[in-house]
């Protein structure tokens, strides 16, 4: 993904997803592209970004707290996270900030 995400005017949320992988690549390409997907569709998404290099970030950004929460309870996403912890994921961090701020060009 190369484009910067359209947020709209703080205040919202930022989840913030870190991670290295595993070696084992079976089904992570399709997975991701479901929860890209998935994570569209919810109510409160604003938009997503990532990058990997060796280490992979990923930001999506929310309306609120509630929509974070409600994102990390959807069913698909839980199944997600259990076999990126089993299998594709030798470390990882999530942190949710909230943005008060931005700018750019």
């Amino acid at each position: 993904m190369t484009d910067i995400a359209q947020t709209p005017e703080p205040p919202y949320y930022a989840v913030i997803f870190s991670s290295l992988r595993t070696a084992d690549d079976n089904g992570y390409e399709a997975m991701a592209a479901r929860m890209l997907e998935l994570a569209s569709e919810q109510p409160g998404f604003l938009g997503i970004e990532s990058a990997r290099d060796g280490l992979g970030i990923t930001v999506s950004y929310w309306q609120s707290l509630d929509a974070v929460q409600a994102w990390k309870r959807n069913v698909e996403h839980r199944e997600a996270q259990r076999l990126g912890h089993a299998s594709w994921y030798a470390a990882f961090r999530v942190r949710i900030a909230k943005v008060e701020r931005e700018y750019g060009l």
